[in-house]
Parts: structure tokens; sequence; C-alpha cells
């Protein structure tokens, strides 16, 4: 069954594809990028929006995530805006030094600085859309800040998440202990077992 992944950010895409092709699904990339404006509230709503965007441009099956750092200490900031986090209001604008998660990371950095409470969770929803129905799916990665970056892997907040049970930061996990512990690969093994109970 081919299913198209509504996104074209590579690190997502190598995730998911090492999760959902060993069950027998062939994950097909977009052929280009749709801008599709994140409006949503919630990691769920943000995730139906983009699912929904593809399928209507592709017609074909389409998974959607929406995930992000949701950081105690900062009200559960950045959320939502994970990605964007740079450019947002809250806690002063910082300027793009270097790539766009560098300076997200910087931010945050910046924020938590001299903070004891440095718990945090990586939050990831995944949405299903076909045919007029849509699926849902979550999971949950806990873990902790580091007080700096350590780690070439992964992308996004993974060089300052040490998660659970790990001395290492999920940039320092190999591809299959991230996926084993991850929020996104939870996720998709709990939406992969919802792909077996239904046919497409």
């Amino acid at each position: 069954m081919k299913l198209l992944v509504a996104t074209t950010n590579p690190g997502k895409l190598k995730e998911i594809k090492r999760i959902l092709e060993p069950i027998g699904l062939e994950v097909v990339e977009p052929t280009e990028n749709i801008e599709v404006e994140e409006t949503g509230t919630t990691f769920l709503e943000n995730a139906y929006l983009k699912a929904n965007a593809y399928y209507d441009k592709f017609k074909l099956p389409t998974l959607a995530d929406d995930s992000g750092l949701v950081v105690d200490a900062l009200g559960g900031y950045p959320g939502v805006y994970s990605s964007r986090f740079h450019e947002i209001e809250f806690g002063g604008k910082e300027p793009i030094i270097g790539s766009r998660d560098e300076t997200n990371i910087r931010k945050l950095l910046r924020l938590m600085k001299g903070r004891e409470d440095r718990s945090a969770r990586f939050v990831a929803f995944v949405v299903l859309y076909f045919n007029g129905k849509g699926f849902f799916a979550e999971g949950e990665c806990k873990g902790t800040i580091t007080e700096s970056p350590r780690g070439q892997g992964g992308f996004g907040y993974d060089p300052i998440f040490k998660p659970e049970g790990f001395k290492k930061t999920m940039a320092e996990l190999s591809p299959a202990e991230k996926d084993a512990v991850s929020h996104r690969g939870k996720a998709l093994r709990n939406m992969s077992e919802l792909l077996s109970k239904c046919k497409l």
C-alpha cells in the first residue's frame, strides 16, 4: 500500500520510512511542498490540517505528523511553535545565526539558563487521512533539557534533549535506539496497529 507522507523534512522522512516500510507500507515522498498554514492550537489539529491538504492535492492516503518539545519550566513552550520558536514573541525573538534548528536551540537554552527544573517531553500526533476519513495516534517521550548541545544525529531539539533512562541526548542515540523511545516512533507504531485493523 502506498502512503504519502505530508512533509519534506528529510529527518522526519527517514524516521517514518524506517518504522513503516518494514511492515509493508510503501512510503511516498511528495513531489512538491505545500505551504499549509498551521492555525491549530494543538499538535493534533495541525497534523490534521497537513494531512487533509496533502490528500486533497495528491489523492493518496496521507500521513502527517505534528510534533514538538514541551518544556515545563516555560509553561509548555515551545509546544506547537517548536519549529518556529525563534520568531515568536515569547521570550524575545532570536536572530537566525546558522540553521533554524541551531537558532531555536540557542533561544531555548537562553530561556532555560539557571533553571533547576529542566523536565521536558517530546510529543507527537500522527494523522492518517483518506476518502474523508481520519485516524490519529500519539506518542510521548519524557526527558530533560541539557545545559548544552551534544551529538550530531537527529534534528530539531535532539541535541539538547536527554530521554529518561539515558545518559546520551537524542542526537547521540543510534537510529534504532531513537526509534525505540522517540515520541514519533511510539506514535507511528500506534498508527501501524490501527492500519493493521483497517483496509484502505
